[in-house]
């Protein structure tokens, strides 16, 4: 067998003379033999075992997962690149979190997801990694994964899907959903064209086509510079998606003969271009929890106040929904990320010389960039949200941190005192917020408990509570709601999300009673409960946790395990990189 250099490159793998997979596929003895002889039953020739460098395709595909349920195409895509470039690929299956369908919510499973992903390319023959991600949690867990074995990576996201329309209307993934959901509410819109709706706006393979999470991590991979230049917005009906993960197939053989590592892309350089980019484009709350776990896995230190300091003063440029008006598919018409990425680093708000997958800075990727319709992409001095990007807000009711998104709440919200009017759990939620007699008007504080990390599980999208009909047939389209929950990134208004400590794990939140006056100070960066200590001190001395949510299994070890929303949900012990040396042969 070879001694692991490659034929047609010349070059040898990561210094020691061959390729990791040469473990598996390089012994002319037993060993050897078992890990040819039966990956050859797919009809492999014996030359692909010539010592070349081996590329997993971690695939997320589920018919489970709409948004990832076409991954199949790219991962052929992504084969041809390999095989041109003198690579051995194989695509192997991974845990797929369809945020659409997973109960009680996918992001109780990203932690799971990430394990497994550590563990399969850890296990297997692997000398490189192509990541298919699209949907909201495949593409933190796998990105997690992956840098916990530290190999050299390459992220693909599934790409949005085409424009939703409606009556003439350009409708965006769940965006309209809460719009249409409270407009039937409020009287405006009836059931049948509430139903009519769900074919108009889901229209063609991808995953939502607004700035929520997906389409804002899709940003994060190319901001970070874990994928190639136009990852984020080309469609995923575009012709050029493939294009895309065919050259992205070509490079990922490069890196490995580079040995580029995830660890030289993921500097804290490269965290904080991707905190100010995430302001500029109204990105999702969520980021900044995907960010910071991803972090820990590489030791980059990160922290909530890293994204307020690094990045409120950002202006909000990309006018697309939740915050604005457009969507991907003009995104991307208009120049895309890279055309932001050149803005922000005319005005000095990027570090330019950050390394990217294709072995070129951020900066000689995008500087060229130009904007095509300054409608969808905003000049700097006409931004959407003069400060943009994540408030951090910190008070006697979130000693640990909470976080607002600017962009997406209401100027006339931003300060403000109001009675607090509880639910306990989200089932109480739903119990209340529709009766009749509810003591709750416009002014008032919507305080949502036990939906974070452990008290859901997970740490459910549930912090956009819908207002109650009786005030949204008087025409009131936003309150403030504050929670220890996550919202979806297609949501908006003036939703304080992620209070840690949370609820389930005795924070303040956890005390919080009707009627409860509660200070509100975005600018200020302030949220005050004002209740006397001693008064929180007679209630913190009556309250009981929660039990666990089972006695067993995964949930159970979550639950113990699960660090709070500040620190990014991770798992304490999946914390840091593990590497990937070669484990103990199988046989």
């Amino acid at each position: 067998m070879s001694d692991g250099k490659d034929a047609k490159h010349g070059k040898k793998g990561n210094g020691n003379g061959k390729f990791r997979s040469a473990a598996w596929y390089g012994p002319a003895d037993m060993g050897g033999f078992i890990h040819r002889s039966w990956m050859r039953n797919q009809g492999l020739p014996s030359h692909v075992f010539d010592g070349r460098p081996v590329i997993g395709i971690c695939n997320t595909k589920s018919e489970f997962n709409p948004c990832n349920a076409h991954f199949d195409l790219i991962a052929e895509h992504v084969k041809r690149g390999v095989w041109e470039a003198g690579g051995f690929p194989v695509d192997f299956p991974v845990m797929s979190l369809g945020e659409i369908t997973f109960r009680p919510t996918a992001m109780l499973f990203r932690n799971l997801a990430a394990m497994e992903v550590e563990e399969s390319i850890r296990g297997q023959p692997i000398d490189g990694v192509i990541l298919l991600v699209g949907c909201d949690k495949t593409t933190p867990s796998l990105m997690m994964g992956a840098a916990s074995c530290d190999l050299p990576a390459l992220a693909i996201s599934g790409g949005p899907m085409l424009n939703g329309r409606y009556k003439g209307e350009r409708i965006g993934s769940g965006t309209h959903v809460w719009k249409f959901s409270e407009a039937v509410k409020a009287g405006k819109m009836t059931v049948e064209e509430f139903m009519n709706a769900e074919a108009a706006m889901s229209r063609s393979p991808g995953h939502c086509m607004t700035m929520g999470t997906a389409s804002t991590m899709a940003s994060m991979v190319e901001a970070l510079g874990m994928g190639m230049p136009e990852n984020a917005a080309i469609p995923a009906a575009d012709s050029r998606r493939g294009t895309l993960a065919h050259m992205a197939g070509r490079r990922i053989v490069e890196m490995v003969h580079e040995d580029l590592r995830m660890s030289k892309i993921l500097t804290r350089a490269a965290f904080e271009n991707a905190i100010r980019l995430n302001g500029a484009i109204g990105g999702s709350t969520n980021a900044v929890i995907h960010l910071i776990a991803l972090a820990g896995r590489v030791g980059v230190p990160l922290s909530l106040d890293d994204w307020d300091r690094i990045g409120a003063e950002v202006p909000t440029l990309v006018n697309l929904m939740p915050s604005g008006e457009y969507l991907m598919e003009d995104f991307y018409y208009a120049g895309g990320l890279p055309a932001v990425i050149r803005i922000l680093g005319e005005k000095g708000m990027l570090h330019k010389d950050a390394l990217t997958v294709n072995g070129k800075s951020i900066w000689e990727n995008s500087k060229d960039a130009a904007v095509y319709d300054d409608k969808v992409i905003r000049p700097w001095d006409q931004p959407l949200t003069a400060k943009g990007g994540i408030a951090v807000l910190r008070g006697n009711l979130a000693p640990d941190g909470a976080v607002l998104k600017p962009s997406a709440a209401s100027p006339a919200l931003m300060t403000h005192r109001g009675r607090a009017v509880v639910f306990e759990t989200i089932e109480h939620y739903y119990e209340r917020i529709n009766d009749a007699s509810l003591d709750i008007d416009e002014t008032c504080v919507m305080v949502l408990k036990n939906c974070g990390p452990k008290g859901y599980p997970g740490m459910a999208e549930v912090g956009n509570m819908g207002l109650p009909e009786k005030l949204l047939k008087k025409g009131v389209t936003d309150m403030v709601r504050i929670s220890d929950a996550r919202m979806s990134g297609t949501a908006y208004g003036t939703v304080v999300l992620h209070v840690s400590p949370e609820a389930a794990a005795g924070g303040p939140l956890a005390l919080v009673r009707d009627g409860d006056m509660i200070e509100l100070d975005v600018p200020a960066r302030r949220l005050h409960l004002d209740v006397a200590e001693a008064e929180l001190a007679r209630r913190r001395a009556a309250w009981t946790p929660p039990p666990p949510p089972m006695a067993g299994g995964y949930q159970k070890l979550y639950y113990d395990h699960v660090l709070q929303a500040d620190r990014g949900a991770d798992l304490d012990f999946l914390v840091g990189a593990r590497g990937a040396a070669v484990p103990r042969e199988s046989h």
